[in-house]
């Protein structure tokens, strides 16, 4: 197990410099310039949107773009971004005065992680019972239809659609929860609610299949001959088996939450990382773009490490596959 688990760290570091070098090309690639003539566009400290900036010469712009290495040559620019992300190091933000990106990320980092850990827990919580629950019913029974609709219109509605929603009936029209914010638990039900219904609906699909599949397997009906309880059997030998396919879809699901975060953010005026990216991607902030671009990715590259690990965890036949790659 050690030695798989050193053989996929070492293979996530050149997937992690072609991931920021991507990025760094594809930033720049967009065009436009950060301290074009007009106002920058950027968030306010409380989160909300702010005009600022004002008209300037052609001679102060110059002497901006030096001051923040903008006229340099790309491979210099290139060179000093590598060396900005190995020593931590983002630099400054071109619409956030005087505020650096790793200091950005640090305060608006752990609102992300909160909002995608809460929706995550309950989604896939959720989802794996309502699955567990739908292939121990019988065919054709109403919590198999049930289940089967709930995960279809998860699936379909977009998010946009069900935070406008809920907004208005559960906060409007009821009362129950603020519209906004991320101040107090009360704030924090819709947003996480809306953003964990598509990782529930995967779970709910795949643990419904996996174990559909898992029960008629002959090693559950020794297990059932042997005279073991029902309950055992399902959560020992059926329910752990049955993991192993929602595991391996939860690196592009963590993927796919990442692109709902920033309309979750935006509907529910959210001051995390995402909403600062549309900030940072409307005013050219190019330090802050790439920089948020590298903690995403990251983040995505260190969740579907983890994945492997429990995957190779439950399933010894993939650290013999990783011995024989090796």
């Amino acid at each position: 197990m050690l030695r798989y688990a050193v053989n996929r760290i070492v293979w996530t570091i050149p997937v992690v410099l072609l991931a920021i070098t991507l990025t760094f090309f594809l930033v720049r690639s967009t065009g436009g310039d950060p301290f074009r003539h007009g106002p920058l566009v950027g968030l306010t400290a409380q989160g909300g949107w702010q005009k600022y900036g004002d008209w300037q010469p052609q001679s102060i712009r110059d002497n901006m773009r030096r001051r923040y290495g903008l006229d340099l040559p790309w491979y210099e620019q290139y060179a000093n971004y590598l060396a900005g992300v190995a020593t931590f190091s983002l630099g400054p933000s071109l619409s956030f005065r005087n505020r650096t990106v790793e200091e950005i990320v640090a305060r608006q980092g752990p609102i992300t992680l909160e909002l995608s850990l809460l929706a995550l827990a309950w989604g896939v919580v959720a989802g794996i019972a309502t699955g567990l629950g739908s292939s121990l019913a019988r065919r054709g029974s109403p919590v198999a239809h049930l289940e089967r609709l709930v995960s279809s219109l998860a699936l379909a509605v977009p998010a946009f659609f069900v935070g406008t929603l809920l907004i208005y009936l559960v906060a409007v029209r009821g009362g129950l929860l603020p519209t906004s914010g991320w101040e107090g638990w009360r704030t924090k039900i819709l947003p996480a609610l809306t953003l964990g219904l598509v990782p529930m609906a995967y779970c709910a699909r795949l643990t419904r299949g996996a174990m559909v599949e898992t029960l008629g397997e002959d090693y559950v009906r020794s297990a059932r001959a042997k005279g073991l309880r029902r309950r055992r059997v399902v959560l020992q030998h059926a329910l752990r088996n049955s993991l192993v396919p929602v595991l391996s879809a939860a690196g592009p699901l963590l993927g796919g939450m990442i692109t709902t975060l920033f309309v979750v953010e935006y509907v529910f005026a959210i001051p995390g990382l995402a909403r600062h990216y549309v900030s940072a991607a409307t005013a050219r902030d190019y330090p802050l773009l790439m920089g948020m671009t590298v903690v995403f990715t990251l983040a995505v590259v260190l969740a579907n490490l983890v994945v492997d690990l429990l995957l190779a965890w439950l399933d010894p036949r993939l650290r013999e596959r990783g011995r024989v790659t090796a």
